[in-house]
């Protein structure tokens, strides 16, 4: 593994760009029956938001936490929280979420 020197580090984070991180965590209504319907819309808005440019990453999160996933939007954080308010699953109270300004750097990806 390969050590950036000070320039690059300084280079790259004067590149960095502020996204918005979004927390979703489940809550006890996850479990009731019907949820499964809401939940399902909830991802299709996933993917539409994705398609609009909105929803740079989402991940899914299949542990036994109440983490029910992470994603980073790319609008500030009072976007964000005007999207996730009107959010399927958070209307129905199946979910809660953290809003958490951070930022990414050039050329971050998830690996294909």
């Amino acid at each position: 593994m390969e050590y950036p020197t000070d320039e690059q580090m300084r280079s790259r984070l004067q590149g960095a760009k502020r996204y918005t991180a979004v927390i979703l965590r489940k809550t006890a209504k996850r479990v009731e029956s019907g949820m499964d319907a809401i939940i399902w819309e909830h991802g299709r808005r996933n993917f539409a938001l994705r398609e609009a440019g909105l929803l740079a990453i989402v991940c899914p999160v299949n542990d036994e936490s109440d983490v029910s996933g992470i994603g980073i939007f790319t609008g500030t954080p009072d976007e964000v929280r005007v999207i996730m308010d009107d959010d399927p699953g958070v209307r129905a109270g199946i979910f809660t979420y953290e809003v958490h300004a951070t930022r990414g750097f050039p050329g971050d990806a998830l690996p294909a």
